[in-house]
């Protein structure tokens, strides 16, 4: 379909005003939880809700964070560029939530943990735990730049507001809501911008279809456009998208995001009971699923509408990220309100991402640092907690500078997660899944999964993979107005034997890896380093307590007691080691006391075992 005329399109008062209620609407629920739980205001409250959260909320809460503006932006940008590939992610969250909710979740929540890296000290020691928890800061930072200069770019490219004015305004809104509320209203406002996200989506893809034709004519276009062929089983690693990169690379890295991510986890154990943690990550896999299903038509879509005339090779937008939001104006300028909407969908996923990282990063700075080495009350503790809300506000927005210099925000996203959730992911399987490891082996896997996944990482960023297994598919420019016609751009320099010249041996191979993999490198080095330094230190594995660990076996019902002693290392795994739960009434500092292996706490004296998920295990 041709474009019509060019001009510049801008926001009907109406836009402005759906646009402005989602900042009053995020905002107030933060003034509502501030008075609400004013007379409750401890840090565990703020931090962690109590631990009294319900499975709904913390469901949508975990939807709407990691489905942020990356996804509503970048995800139909990719699909338009390189086809529909992105669908088989489904896959990758699929196995995500059954390990995650199976294998992680139960472990952390049992341990009573409020920092995911808590749980590091426990299993193996301080200096662990210090060196997780920079790189998870790091991670974090980096990723909640990117998500919150990309809606910035959007509103941007269609109102022409100011981009580092929108990118401050973000920052401001999540810091205040997120300061004043807490967890709490980090997750009703996630909740509340779930249902934002996919009514803009809606109204894009019904105008969208409208307008390209139909659903059968978008079907064709997509299948004479190539963006149809997706089951591609070429298991070379360099294909960027293939089914084997995004079903096995996707769940690494997304493992590495789901299963031991601090934002994830802290909002697991807030929920009352073990059920209920377990529930919202299976409830949240079909908000995964619903919102990459609706980025991948918006995509097909949008290619559908631009078959002839594509905005970005005859330069009127200037990325790729651009795409959406220039559509989503193209084809809802004439409906005030909608394209605010649509605008008010792309900010929802980062004020959701953004709060939820803001108090992930306060939490761990809390638990991690502050708390080792200053003794507060409740009161200075939540206040000090309020504070670096305020700190890491600042941070991540000022973060968003960089962004600007990540190329497209997908794969600079999940490049971030796959470089150091990789190597996290690694290092939590080796304490929970290998009972043998110990702190050298857990350290030197960590340091050596960290350099690969950064050594591929980095070294793609400074020479970006010019094969043609990278490379878009074709657009055209055919259908293009005359008055757009001198700015067409559709070929690709050609490699030459001077530029390929200037390139290292590593470029072609190690450097042009898909980015889907860094996570799973940095998974198996951290692995296979920290089992062979613990083989060459000597294991201690006895000193493991049970409710730190769910070895390999357990998830393989049908082994025999033989292997499953051998797998547990010497540490007992008989069923009463199980009853070392924490429940709804934890003593006020969350601790738990020491008990050996075999030992069991007497029900009738500790009131803060959760009776119900014993009587659970036991069924």
């Amino acid at each position: 379909m041709a474009f019509r005329e060019s001009r510049e399109r801008t926001f009907w008062a109406a836009d402005y005003a759906v646009f402005a209620a989602l900042f009053v609407v995020c905002s107030g629920i933060g003034i509502f939880f501030a008075v609400k739980e004013r007379k409750r205001a401890t840090s565990q409250e703020f931090l962690v809700g109590g631990r009294q959260m319900s499975c709904g909320p913390v469901a949508l809460s975990l939807t709407a964070s990691f489905m942020s503006a990356v996804t509503i932006l970048g995800t139909p940008a990719d699909v338009y560029r390189f086809g529909g590939g992105f669908i088989f992610f489904g896959i990758a969250f699929l196995f995500v939530v059954i390990f995650s909710a199976e294998v992680f979740v139960p472990v952390f929540y049992r341990s009573g943990i409020t920092s995911t890296y808590e749980y590091l000290e426990q299993r193996f020691s301080k200096g662990v735990r210090m060196a997780a928890t920079l790189i998870y800061m790091v991670q974090t930072i980096l990723y909640t730049g990117i998500v919150v200069y990309a809606p910035a770019l959007a509103l941007n490219q269609v109102t022409g507001f100011h981009l580092w004015g929108s990118v401050f305004a973000t920052g401001i809104v999540c810091t205040f809501y997120c300061t004043l509320g807490g967890l709490k209203a980090v997750v009703w406002t996630d909740t509340f911008q779930m249902g934002v996200m996919v009514v803009g989506f809606l109204a894009v893809l019904i105008q969208g279809c409208s307008l390209a034709g139909g659903v059968q004519e978008v079907w064709q276009t997509a299948q004479q456009g190539s963006r149809l062929d997706i089951l591609d089983f070429d298991p070379d690693p360099l294909r960027r998208h293939t089914f084997w990169t995004v079903s096995i690379g996707g769940t690494f890295t997304w493992l590495g995001i789901y299963g031991v991510n601090q934002s994830t986890i802290q909002r697991c154990i807030s929920c009352k009971s073990e059920r209920h943690a377990k529930m919202a990550l299976y409830l949240n896999l079909l908000g995964l699923l619903v919102i990459i299903f609706c980025a991948v038509m918006s995509g097909l879509i949008m290619y559908a509408f631009y078959a002839q005339c594509d905005p970005w090779s005859a330069g009127l937008v200037e990325a790729s990220d651009q795409l959406m939001p220039y559509f989503v104006m193209e084809i809802l300028e004439d409906y005030p309100g909608l394209p605010g909407l649509f605008v008010a969908c792309a900010f929802s996923g980062t004020l959701s991402t953004v709060a939820a990282s803001i108090n992930a990063l306060a939490t761990v700075t809390y638990e991690d640092f502050v708390k080792q080495y200053c003794d507060l009350t409740d009161k200075a503790g939540t206040w000090v907690s309020k504070g670096l809300c305020v700190v890491f506000g600042v941070v991540c927005t000022t973060m968003a500078v960089a962004a600007s210099f990540m190329g497209g925000i997908v794969q600079a996203a999940l490049s971030i997660h796959g470089m150091c959730g990789g190597p996290m992911l690694g290092l939590f399987s080796l304490g929970i899944l290998f009972p043998c490891t110990n702190t050298k082996g857990a350290a030197g896997g960590l340091v050596l999964g960290i350099t690969l996944s950064f050594w591929a990482g980095i070294g793609a960023f400074i020479y970006p993979a010019l094969d043609s297994k990278t490379r878009p598919l074709p657009l055209t420019t055919g259908g293009c107005t005359a008055q757009n016609s001198s700015t067409v751009n559709t070929t690709v320099p050609p490699l030459t034997s001077q530029t390929t010249s200037l390139r290292p041996l590593l470029a072609d191979y190690w450097y042009s890896m898909s980015y889907l993999y860094y996570s799973a490198v940095g998974y198996i080095a951290t692995v296979a380093g920290g089992l062979l330094i613990t083989w060459l230190t000597g294991s201690v594995a006895e000193e493991v307590k049970p409710w730190l660990i769910r070895p390999v076996c357990d998830l393989c019902c049908f082994w025999s007691e033989e292997y499953k002693r051998m797998c547990w290392c010497g540490v007992d795994h008989k069923e009463d080691s199980l009853d070392l739960v924490h429940s709804e009434e934890r003593p006020p500092d969350h601790e738990m006391d020491p008990v050996g292996p075999g030992e069991r706490y007497d029900l009738q004296k500790t009131s803060y075992i959760n009776a119900e998920f014993i009587k659970d295990i036991h069924l």
